[in-house]
């Protein structure tokens, strides 16, 4: 079950991650805009086809309500939407996709994650903000001298403000400290073998060191009948809590909210927008098969402009950029 949400959770994200879900929805915020883990419920119980009922209607990928569970990370509707450090509103599906939200949690308590949506969400959690990290070594962008040394205060507050001041700036200091102190931290960076094996040694660490941890404390907290579904929650350590927050902070204070990525980030955005207008324009001129069938399927403007936001969504980047050289530019 946890195997499946891991593998599931991200299948709602359009071309550019993030990014590309803030442009859908600005695009569709007349329909009930875009949310990656709503278009994810929405994928595995409806545009996914494998399984028809006699309506002739698809129910997706018919998994487990269980299953299906453990892949939504915000079980609740856009109007009771939280909002991430960022301001994105974030929900676990649209308002046409409500009953198969209520038919995957019936008899769940309002609004609590089941333990193996914890379970992924944590597993996400230290899966982005190491290989973030990683990444950013790799192409350059980290400067590894500048974090061998004590945190500066400026450094300390912009990872507080990256994070939604979850952590105290105390807190984040001692992280960035233990984690500077781990014998296979990065001293330099060349990008030669020997260093690239370093690297692979120290990702490979901080997921034990994170997981581990999370493990055996909420293995402490909970006896062993109980971890399952709502009878228990995954306990992270604070110290842990605080480390996976310093990764996510470095990374963006020295990528993410750089200014010299903006123009790349609006571009990006453009393309989706532009795309999304012309596909919309044009009908079922340049759907896919499945997108065709749903549009002419489709009750009225809200519902086929909500068939347009699945097609563009379910684009990789490079095919989405495929798509807007093909409709747009040419």
């Amino acid at each position: 079950m946890v195997d499946t949400a891991c593998l599931a959770h991200d299948l709602g994200h359009p071309p550019f991650g993030h990014n590309g879900e803030k442009a859908l929805n600005a695009w569709s915020l007349d329909i009930g805009g875009f949310e990656g883990n709503a278009q994810t419920l929405r994928l595995l119980t409806r545009l996914e086809p494998k399984v028809f009922g006699p309506d002739g209607h698809s129910y997706g990928l018919n998994l487990t309500r269980a299953s299906l569970d453990a892949s939504c990370k915000y079980p609740w509707p856009a109007g009771e939407s939280v909002s991430d450090p960022s301001g994105r509103a974030k929900f676990g599906y649209y308002p046409d996709d409500f009953p198969a939200f209520e038919w995957m949690r019936a008899d769940a308590p309002d609004r609590m994650l089941c333990i193996e949506a914890e379970v992924m969400d944590l597993s996400d959690d230290i899966a982005y903000s190491v290989h973030d990290f990683e990444d950013a070594v790799v192409n350059g962008y980290l400067d590894l001298a500048a974090l061998n040394g004590r945190a500066s205060t400026e450094l300390v507050s912009s990872m507080h403000a990256w994070i939604g001041g979850a952590v105290s700036h105390a807190d984040l200091a001692a992280a960035y400290d233990r984690l500077g102190a781990l014998d296979s931290w990065l001293r330099g960076w060349t990008a030669g073998r020997r260093d690239q094996g370093r690297l692979k040694n120290l990702t490979s660490q901080l997921i034990g060191r994170f997981s581990g941890a999370a493990v055996y404390a909420t293995r402490q907290a909970y006896p062993a009948e109980r971890i399952a579904r709502f009878g228990a929650h995954v306990v992270v350590p604070p110290n842990v809590a605080a480390e996976i927050a310093v990764l996510k902070g470095v990374v963006a204070a020295f990528v993410m909210s750089k200014n010299t990525r903006q123009p790349i980030y609006q571009q990006q955005r453009q393309v989706l927008t532009l795309l999304a207008d012309r596909l919309l324009a044009t009908g079922d001129e340049y759907l896919d098969a499945g997108s065709k069938e749903d549009f002419h399927a489709a009750a009225d403007d809200a519902a086929r402009k909500r068939v347009v936001v699945d097609q563009v969504a379910s684009l990789t980047d490079q095919s989405a950029l495929a798509w807007y050289e093909r409709l747009i530019q040419n």
